[in-house]
């Protein structure tokens, strides 16, 4: 039975981890800053507190666990509601700490990106990249403490890769939504390409069990990775229903001299998570939208 550590178990996207790993049979090792109360806890999963901004807890906690691999899932999420310095340094503290400890221990890396490195989703100046769609070669330029802190993380997991000689996997995530989550068909509702501001991933989202899908298949020994790799992590679709291009050119104004998009799909292609990992998105904003966990 493998052993897998979760980081940011607590969260969204780990708490829907560390669950579905535990029901395949895995031995979770879900981590946070703080365990949950005991009505709260699975017998199933062991719980551990850790402070992962400081090296030797980190190292201590994954060293115990003799985990077969790490999934690295916390941060501060945005840079809106914090110092920016706050983010940036919590967010890549945490990172070279469990990337590091995870390549000593052996342990295959995962862990959370994001789409927000390439610059746009926040910003002060609404713009787009010279090409659509975006993949894992368009540039990355963020400004925010957000976005850079996840290009830092992605080298901070490569150069983990390289000296340790393990596989590594940054899967760069959009917008991450959850059955029963209206803000999709609030959106959806309530959008007019007259009024509307522009969005800096396109109207992209991602649900959160193709998220845990896609975490399963890059932990597999498996897969087709070597060192370190970024592949995108996205809804086929945008969640408006609309032509994209349009929908773009109506509320930015303009687009890209290269745009390839066809119909609704999203601006983020997704082919090289497929080559890969073999993993495609398999749920939409169509289907589901009244599902409850």
């Amino acid at each position: 039975m493998d052993t897998v550590l979760v980081t940011g178990s607590a969260g969204g996207v780990g708490a829907w981890t560390v669950d579905a790993l535990a029901d395949a049979g895995r031995e979770v090792v879900a981590v946070d800053r703080r365990t949950p109360s005991t009505g709260e806890r699975r017998d199933d999963i062991d719980y551990v507190a850790a402070d992962l901004t400081d090296y030797g807890e980190t190292r201590q906690v994954v060293e115990a666990a003799a985990p077969d691999a790490v999934v690295h899932l916390a941060a501060i999420p945005h840079p809106e509601d914090h110092a920016g310095s706050r983010v940036f340094a919590n967010n890549v503290e945490s990172a070279y700490n469990v990337f590091d400890a995870a390549g000593a221990a052996g342990a295959r890396i995962v862990w959370a990106s994001s789409e927000s490195l390439y610059g746009t989703v926040f910003a002060d100046d609404d713009w787009l990249p010279d090409r659509l769609p975006i993949d894992e070669e368009t540039p990355t330029e963020p400004e925010d403490p957000y976005g850079l802190s996840k290009v830092v993380g992605e080298e901070t997991a490569a150069a983990a890769a390289r000296r340790h000689g393990v596989a590594a996997v940054s899967l760069r995530l959009s917008w991450v939504t959850y059955p029963g989550d209206e803000r999709r068909r609030e959106a959806r509702e309530t959008f007019d390409p007259a009024t509307a501001d522009p969005s800096g991933n396109c109207w992209s989202s991602v649900d959160v069990r193709d998220v845990v899908a896609a975490i399963e298949a890059a932990m597999d020994p498996d897969a087709s990775v070597e060192g370190h790799e970024a592949v995108l992590i996205v809804a086929a679709e945008n969640f408006l229903g609309r032509d994209t291009a349009a929908t773009i050119e109506a509320v930015h104004g303009d687009l890209p001299a290269e745009c390839d998009l066809d119909g609704d799909e999203s601006v983020f292609d997704c082919s090289k998570a497929e080559r890969l990992l073999g993993w495609e998105p398999t749920y939409s904003w169509r289907e589901g939208v009244a599902d409850s966990r």
